[in-house]
């Protein structure tokens, strides 16, 4: 009886351990997909959000105008946009207390911003680190697999009097199928995986940017209206 050299009768002719390998690469696989297609959609949003706020921030317009405009936008603000908020909500309500020096009004308002900065970066960072164990662990579990497909197509050779090619193809295919499930598991996961680091580690410079530089206009605001 000839075999079924298709690849969905080796996964079906596959042994049990084997087979169940393979469900938790196609399971992992995705896992993959689903956190891929989310993150690029998140980050591409959050970028354009920022983006479209720092032309507006650097445009000239009244910071009080903006502070609305991020207040007031559906499903808050984010990026940029939420740092902005946090420090010049902390900038209005540490104004209002009195005579407060104006560094320790720039230092409040600065901690402030750091919070917003790492609760962003927190957000676009979440399912990365699901990522990366995908990328890293499925080789392994796929060569797994296929160690054992192997193991038990040899050891069922120990029966057969005259081991030919035509018996020994089948049963270690049937086992590399598992090795190629890991690699498409694991490949798209580490691609993706450097990708958005690299995307979220460019994101967080211009925050880191943006909060010194609004740091610094806060502190001139802070002088100005302490000297009125």
């Amino acid at each position: 009886m000839t075999a079924d050299m298709s690849v969905i009768g080796m996964v079906l002719g596959a042994s049990i351990p084997v087979q169940l390998v393979m469900i938790i690469l196609v399971v992992a696989s995705i896992m993959s997909w689903t956190i891929i297609f989310t993150k690029r959609r998140l980050i591409r949003r959050t970028k354009g959000a920022s983006d479209d706020f720092e032309a507006s921030f650097w445009s000239g317009g009244d910071l009080n105008t903006l502070y609305r405009s991020a207040s007031r936008s559906k499903g808050g603000a984010i990026g940029m946009a939420s740092i902005f908020e946090s420090g010049f909500r902390e900038f209005n309500r540490v104004q209002q207390q009195g005579d407060i020096d104006a560094d320790k009004v720039v230092e409040e308002c600065r901690r402030a911003m750091r919070v917003a900065q790492m609760r962003e970066v927190d957000r676009l960072e979440q399912s990365l680190a699901t990522l990366a164990t995908i990328g890293s662990t499925s080789p392994y579990v796929g060569l797994f697999g296929t160690v054992w497909g192997i193991m038990n197509a040899f050891m069922g050779l120990a029966n057969v009097q005259s081991a030919t090619l035509a018996t020994v193809a089948p049963p270690i295919a049937e086992a590399l199928i598992a090795t190629a499930m890991g690699l498409f598991a694991a490949i798209p996961a580490v691609v993706a995986y450097n990708s958005f680091v690299d995307k979220v580690v460019r994101l967080e410079y211009r925050y880191d940017g943006f909060t010194e530089e609004f740091s610094s206009i806060l502190q001139r605001h802070a002088r100005s209206n302490k000297g009125a």
